[in-house]
Formats: C-alpha cells, sequence, structure tokens
C-alpha cells in the first residue's frame, strides 16, 4: 500500500513501514529509545516489533496498564518520572506501540517532556489505524470527560501493520468498524457501501481509504476551524454515552465503536428532522449498526446525565452544543443547533 503524505510526517504500510522506520534510525541519532507499550502490546505486538527493528541504540520498554480508564494525567505523571529516572534527554525517541490510549497519550507525553522529544505510533488496533494514526492530535482525559487535555504534535512517523490485527479481540475490530463507517457517511458512499455491505473482508483498502479520508480532511484544516469538525460526527452524543457509561457504577463501560454507534444513529435521526437526511437511511443505519454493535442499555433516566456530559464538548462555543449533521451521505452540516427535545427525541428513536 502507498504511504500517505500527512501534514508533516508519513504513514506507512506494511513492510515499507519497518523499511522506511530502519531508515529513520539508521539517519538520526538517539540516545535512548522508549518504546511505550501496555501489558496486551509487550505481550502480543513488542516481539514481533522489536524482531523488525534495526539499532544500536539503548532500548528502554515502559509499560502501563491498559485501558481508557488510565488516559489520565496521573499516568502521564508517572511516565516523566520514569522518563527521568531513565535518563531520558532531548535526543531521546519515543514509540508508542498500541491503541488509541497509548499513541493518544504517548504523544502528548513525548510533546511536553523537555518541551518535546521525538516520537513514532505505532497503531495495533483497527480503532487506532484508522482513527488516530493521522491528524496530530494528542491528549488525555479529564476524569471522564474525552480529551479535554491536548495539543496537536506530529510524529515523525506513523507505521501501520495490519497483522497487529490478529492480536486484538474481535470486540475490538468491531470498535474500531465504528469509525470506517463514520468515514464513509461524512465523505465516501462508495467506502460506506464496502463496509455495509462486505464487512471486513477488504479490511486493507477500508483502512487506507480511511486514512486517505481523514488525512484529506486534516490537511485541508489542521487545527479544526471549519472542515475537520466533520471527523465529530456520531461524538457529540457518542462521547458522552461513553463518558457516562464509564463513570457510573451500574451501567458496563462501553467500547469507543459502541458508544459512537448510538452516536451515528442518534444524530442521523436528528439529521433527518433537521436537514432530510432519507429517512429510509435513517431506519437502515440504526438496524446495521444495532446488528453490528449490539444495542446499547441507555434507559430514560440516564438522559439528564448524558445531557450534562455534551455541555463539555469540545465543538461547543459559549455553552451553546454544535453538533455535525448530513443532509445525505457524504453531504454534511457544521456547527448545527440541536434543541433538547430533539436530541431526547433521537434518544427515544434509538430506544424503540
Amino acid at each position: 500500500m502507498k504511504s500517505i503524505q500527512s501534514t508533516s510526517c508519513q504513514v506507512h504500510f506494511q513492510e515499507n513501514a519497518y523499511k522506511q522506520l530502519n531508515n529513520y534510525l539508521a539517519n538520526n541519532t538517539h540516545s535512548i529509545i522508549f518504546i511505550l507499550v501496555d501489558e496486551n502490546t509487550n505481550e502480543h505486538c513488542y516481539p514481533k516489533f522489536i524482531a523488525e527493528m534495526e539499532t544500536n541504540a539503548t532500548i528502554e520498554v515502559i509499560e502501563i496498564e491498559s485501558g481508557e480508564v488510565n488516559k489520565n494525567l496521573d499516568t502521564c505523571t508517572g511516565l516523566w518520572n520514569v522518563l527521568t529516572e531513565l535518563g531520558a534527554d532531548r535526543k531521546s525517541l519515543m514509540i508508542n506501540l498500541g491503541g488509541g490510549v497509548i499513541t493518544d497519550m504517548g504523544g502528548f507525553v513525548a510533546s511536553c517532556y523537555k518541551r518535546g522529544i521525538n516520537f513514532i505510533n505505532v497503531p495495533t488496533t483497527l480503532l487506532s489505524m484508522v482513527d488516530a494514526s493521522v491528524g496530530g492530535k494528542t491528549g488525555v482525559d479529564l476524569g471522564v470527560l474525552k480529551n479535554q487535555i491536548g495539543m496537536f504534535s506530529d510524529p515523525e512517523m506513523v507505521l501501520i501493520d495490519i497483522d497487529f490485527l490478529k492480536t486484538v479481540t474481535p470486540l475490538e475490530i468491531i470498535s474500531g468498524t465504528a469509525e470506517i463507517i463514520k468515514h464513509g457517511l461524512i465523505y465516501d458512499l462508495d467506502l460506506y457501501n464496502d463496509v455495509r455491505n462486505n464487512n471486513l473482508k477488504n479490511v486493507e483498502y477500508l483502512i487506507h481509504r480511511s486514512v486517505e479520508i481523514k488525512n484529506e480532511v486534516v490537511l485541508a484544516d489542521q487545527k479544526e476551524s471549519s472542515l475537520r469538525k466533520i471527523l465529530n460526527y456520531g461524538h457529540t452524543i457518542g462521547h458522552a454515552v461513553e463518558s457516562y457509561f464509564l463513570e457510573s457504577d451500574h451501567k458496563k463501560t462501553l467500547t469507543h465503536g459502541q458508544a459512537i454507534s448510538l452516536g451515528m444513529a442518534t444524530e442521523a435521526y436528528i439529521s433527518n428532522k433537521l436537514f432530510g437526511f432519507p429517512k429510509e437511511l435513517v431506519n437502515d443505519l440504526k438496524s446495521y449498526l444495532i446488528d453490528l454493535f449490539g444495542k446499547v442499555g441507555i434507559e430514560k433516566e440516564d438522559y439528564d446525565a448524558v445531557l450534562d456530559y455534551m455541555k463539555h464538548d469540545k465543538k461547543n462555543v459559549s455553552g451553546q452544543i454544535n453538533f455535525v449533521l448530513l443532509e445525505d451521505i457524504s453531504k454534511y452540516k457544521i456547527d448545527c443547533k440541536v434543541e433538547t427535545e430533539l436530541v431526547l427525541e433521537s434518544l427515544d428513536f434509538y430506544r424503540n
């Protein structure tokens, strides 16, 4: 697969990824190379990765606990302390080997440490390959509010090895499918039809095309002042539900894909009411998403809490919640104002 040029780095695929990595290491001097992993990627991905890596530099592996619950400033502080104890300096390199939690947080830690050390992202889940691999966003959660602390900072390169998908669970694969569906809905009818009709039979194409789409959007609007907002379709309600379920004592934590599936279904309903997004597509999308992801167990008594979380959405301006909505597949509207009653109506539509 052809490499993709992003803002100030390239995304490389398969065998070429390791070739480009080793060329980079041969042509740049690093005092220490830190490889950030969680317990899963340390066991299942690190052995393959290190076997492909060619360097004489000192390598230190840093392992953190997996899961969104650990994507916070406390973990970052621990990582900065470990980097200091291990003698990291401004010539150090951090390689983030893992899913979105590892790449988001690892990039943030590297970008802040000594005002910035170089880092490389190696996404190992479908979600991180198609979503976190490009765009230069780094960051962590503030409590259960997702990605509230962070910055735009590009890695030296991104390396995508689809073989790593063999190391993740079917649930994680399904979770990543949500972002591919989203890219199709907002930007590319052919991509949507492909994933809708064939699921992941052509996963290499789906990943490459998703990265292309996100990259095209990012190149046009790196700091999310206009066009890049379309990447948040399904996330205004979806992120709020994800945060609520993460904090709730009586709810089972959702995968990102499960939460965004609810968000896409409800926001399609709102799109129909405000902009005439075809009703048959709304119903078909809802059925498809529930079949694929299962039905999220949201109840009427959860609505107030979800609305409270929506008030913290990063797209909001002066307390006004802003949505990305659709007139049709690949025909989007940004900065849409939606009345609370219509949001509640969309949740009722999803439940019923």
